[in-house]
């Protein structure tokens, strides 16, 4: 059987409910918000992964969890995706990367990857970069809308990051759905 699998921060329900309140401030951009219970960090995306990979991947994420303590996250801005040339493709929060969270996303990332049923599996070609996706625009109808708003705040929201989870997502029809496989705290040793 195979698993849609991420590692990813989730957030605080407080933090949760904030940033789901920027929806609200720009109600004519044509977009599919995400869920509340959906707004995390994504670690490090994995892909479909066998009962084989996900065990190894869980023993892996365990032991490599234990080598990072807690830390605090910050939160920075709100804005379109900074990687759209024209028209944007996504309402996100972006964060401000600090060393122990780098850290983390390398380490996660060297481990899961240097697992032997991991030989034939590729990466992603993308270097992480520290956002929540809040949005995901309509494209065509965003074409449509004859002055474009203005998405661009500051904020500065700062929560500890006390655990990470291994995340399976399930493609349907109203959006994605998200389960906890398992969580780790950070720092056990």
């Amino acid at each position: 059987m195979l698993h849609r699998i991420f590692i990813a921060i989730n957030l605080p329900e407080s933090l949760r409910k904030k940033l789901r309140a920027f929806e609200d401030k720009w109600p004519q951009i044509p977009a599919r918000w995400t869920k509340e219970e959906n707004l995390h960090i994504t670690l490090l995306f994995l892909g479909n992964l066998d009962d084989n990979q996900l065990t190894q991947t869980i023993k892996a994420i365990e032991e490599a969890t234990k080598k990072h303590q807690p830390f605090f996250a910050t939160l920075k801005r709100v804005c379109f995706d900074s990687d759209s040339k024209k028209t944007p493709r996504m309402i996100w929060v972006e964060g401000e990367a600090e060393n122990c969270l780098l850290n983390l996303q390398k380490n996660l990332e060297q481990v899961i990857f240097n697992l032997p049923s991991y030989q034939f599996k590729e990466k992603e070609d993308r270097p992480f970069k520290f956002h929540i996706t809040l949005a995901r625009i309509k494209q065509w109808q965003f074409k449509e809308i004859e002055e474009m708003p203005e998405v661009n705040e500051d904020i500065n929201f700062k929560f500890e990051v006390n655990t990470i989870e291994i995340m399976e997502s399930q493609l349907k029809r109203q959006g994605p759905e998200y389960t906890i496989l398992e969580s780790f705290e950070l720092g056990e040793i």
